[in-house]
């Protein structure tokens, strides 16, 4: 497992730092502060597992097609890996609509924060 990459998608300072428990796993972390930097990684880099925090758009930027944050990268995951594990990290209040992203894109795991290092250990069981 050596060879497998991991992105860790961090767009906010709640998402938790789990980089020792990746090495621990074998897993070589790419880190990314936005969707556009890890879209544009998609191009160097293929991942096995992504972690990523989801952002539901109230109307504002990812008003129309798209329900998060996290849509164009999904659809830009498709093109390069689609069997990368997915894992999101959601806040509570708006766990609701992750459902609606899972309709369209496969996710292997949906988190609600607070997230320890054994419910990330769980979710990348049988990597």
């Amino acid at each position: 497992m050596s060879d497998a990459v991991i992105f860790s998608i961090i767009e906010s300072p709640v998402h938790p730092n789990f980089s020792s428990l990746y090495a621990q796993h074998g897993l070589q972390e790419v880190r990314a502060e936005s969707m556009r930097k890890a879209i544009s990684l998609l191009r160097k880099h293929t991942p096995s597992v992504v972690v990523a925090e989801f952002f539901y758009g109230y109307g504002s930027n990812y008003a129309g097609i798209n329900i998060s944050n996290v849509d164009v990268f999904l659809l830009s995951l498709q093109k390069y890996k689609s069997d990368a594990r997915v894992i999101l990290l959601v806040d509570k209040t708006e766990r609701k609509f992750v459902d609606k992203l899972a309709e369209q894109y496969p996710l292997h795991a949906i988190l609600t924060y607070p997230v320890s290092s054994k419910d990330i250990e769980l979710a990348l069981q049988g990597l």
